[in-house]
């Protein structure tokens, strides 16, 4: 294990695996493509604004967030996104354990997507 991944609790194959964007990169990768846009906030978040066309998967409840997942093909890219990214990161880790091999994460959350 090294240094890095003893630290932060990762491998350097979920490093490979989770690209974290800018607000402009994701938005242009979610409008050029039918994708898998998965918005990981309580229900109340989402129903207070979230980015048209997200999935909610609320994190939090955890057998149902995994139930859903199985469901998705791992072979199709990802997008994350939860309030600020902590939640949204730690779903992407979760989501390599459940094989998805491309997983994009929006860099600073919705509050840097509402900012932009």
């Amino acid at each position: 294990m090294t240094l890095f991944s003893s630290i932060f609790g990762v491998t350097a194959q979920q490093i490979d695996q989770i690209k974290i964007l800018e607000p402009t990169n994701y938005k242009n990768a979610i409008n050029n493509k039918n994708v898998q846009l998965i918005d990981v906030r309580t229900s109340g978040e989402f129903n207070s604004g979230h980015i048209k066309n997200a999935q909610n998967v609320d994190i939090f409840k955890r057998k149902a967030f995994v139930a859903y997942f199985k469901k998705l093909d791992t072979d199709k890219p990802i997008y994350l996104y939860c309030r600020s990214g902590s939640r949204s990161q730690r779903a992407a880790k979760l989501l390599v354990k459940l094989g998805f091999k491309e997983i994009y994460d929006l860099k600073g959350g919705y509050l840097n997507w509402k900012s932009k």
